[in-house]
């Protein structure tokens, strides 16, 4: 007998929404993550955008799972309680010639089934969002686009995954799979897993799981996008998210107010060979610049408070990779996930779980819990609300980040819920802990001290993320 029916490799959103839809069926499924916690690759560091749809090439898997994932996640941040904004987007043109090009967009759109897309006058696009360029002189605008919390859809999708049942395994890394008797054997720097089913959801290392069990082979270039995140002080310089026309490397450098009230600006795209390289350069940084001004000249680079990088998983073929292996039975793919991936995972999900329980011939569950409930955010909250919540657990009152008014309350719900954090990084993606002005220069000390005492660790054992990465030496 196999250790689980389903082993699902990689707890990013992909894997994490693939997970969630499982957990829907009576089905022994796990999750692996060779990181500390869900959301620690490509799902933590992109634009959050959920994409209207125009972009795809019509008829491409990239379309369809974009056009369905947008309409679930109209749907799931209510009952997940994830944040989410229909803010619309625009795609700016600045040059007459190039209108041929903004039309096909806007007809691509329309096959696609978007619905509401307008091209716009430039006089138009200035009315609604006055920042951008004088020398705009036509927009494609889409207002069902939106802006989501990547980190808060990943984890949402995670916990309601494990509250149904799902396990995770952190810090386990795939060494080689194989195949078995009843389906696959995992092996990982923790062990040997056995499961009829796999599910390779592993970013930027989807190609080497693929290639492990199947003659035709896939490759995936990590393609690294450096990002600028502006204070939130100047975060409703844009409304919309701001395109510029696409061209061979993709959608551009955008610019758009986060579900969280920052701005943020950015990626470049570059194609490197390094799996983990996240590092940002200077050169990065002004090319995002330079491109950001073409949108939005007065751009106020004076209040970043930092950047970073994220990594894309570009396939070769353009399009997303999903389905079953045609000559590896039993191993399902969901590779190439590159934009709109982040729009499109809840729906990746709903179509390779179908796939996964017809073939396995799963029950539904009569008892599935579909909603999940997230942490309080007690500074958003009526002052008559805060009060008795307060009163009812007075850490709710005691504030430890003052950039993002984060209380001692969240971050312990942060350490102590399912999947609960376990590392820095673990509890400022689930309360924004740090991702303020400061960039966590005030609230590090509190935060360790909080990790420790409810994870019973003495300090010097309280890390960034990994093993390795501790704050305390010596």
């Amino acid at each position: 007998m196999t250790d689980y029916d389903v082993l699902v490799i990689g707890a990013g959103v992909t894997g994490c929404a693939i997970a969630r839809e499982l957990s829907k069926y009576r089905l022994r499924i796990c999750v692996i993550e060779k990181e500390e916690d869900v959301c620690s690759g490509t799902s933590k560091a992109n634009s959050g955008i959920v994409h209207a749809g125009f972009d795809p090439e019509p008829g491409s898997m990239m379309a369809k799972m974009n056009i369905r994932g947008a309409e679930l996640i109209r749907r799931l941040h209510s009952e997940l309680d994830f944040a989410y904004r229909e803010n619309g987007s625009l795609v700016l043109l600045f040059d007459e010639a190039d209108m041929g090009k903004l039309r096909a967009l806007y007809e691509r759109g329309a096959e696609n089934g978007v619905q509401d897309l307008r091209i716009l006058t430039g006089d138009e696009a200035r009315k609604l969002e006055p920042a951008i360029a004088e020398n705009v002189v036509a927009a494609l605008y889409a207002p069902t686009a939106g802006v989501v919390c990547p980190f808060g859809m990943t984890i949402a999708f995670a916990e309601n995954a494990a509250d149904n049942g799902a396990e995770f395994r952190f810090l386990t890394e795939v060494t080689g799979i194989e195949k078995c008797a009843e389906g696959y054997a995992v092996n990982t720097n923790c062990g040997r897993l056995t499961a009829k089913y796999v599910v390779n959801a592993a970013g930027v290392y989807a190609d080497k799981m693929h290639n492990c069990v199947s003659g035709e082979k896939i490759s995936i270039t990590p393609r690294r996008g450096e990002y600028l995140l502006m204070d939130k002080e100047v975060g409703g310089l844009v409304d919309s998210t701001i395109f510029q026309l696409p061209g061979k490397a993709g959608k551009g450098v955008l610019v758009t107010r986060t579900v969280h009230g920052n701005l943020l600006i950015g990626p470049n795209a570059n194609d490197i060979e390094d799996k983990e390289g996240v590092d940002t350069t200077q050169a990065g940084m002004d090319e995002v610049r330079q491109k950001a001004l073409l949108s939005i000249p007065k751009a106020p680079f004076n209040k970043m408070i930092t950047s970073f990088a994220g990594l894309r998983a570009h396939g070769d073929a353009g399009d997303f990779i999903i389905g079953e292996a045609p000559d590896a039975p039993g191993f399902f793919d969901a590779a190439a996930i590159e934009s709109p991936g982040l729009t499109a995972a809840p729906a990746i999900g709903e179509y390779l779980a179908s796939l996964i329980t017809e073939k396995a011939g799963a029950e539904k569950k009569t008892d599935f819990i579909a909603e999940r409930k997230g942490i309080p955010e007690v500074a958003k909250l009526p002052p008559r609300e805060r009060a008795e919540l307060i009163a009812k657990r007075p850490e709710y009152g005691r504030i430890v980040c003052r950039c993002e008014n984060v209380s001692e309350g969240e971050i312990i719900d942060s350490i102590e819920r399912t999947l609960g954090a376990r590392s820095m990084d673990g509890v400022k993606r689930r309360v924004r802990q740090g991702m303020g002005r400061c960039q966590a220069g005030f609230c590090t000390p509190g935060t360790v001290e909080l990790i420790a005492k409810h994870l019973g660790v003495p300090t010097e054992k309280v890390a960034k993320n990994r093993p390795g990465s501790e704050f305390i030496v010596g």
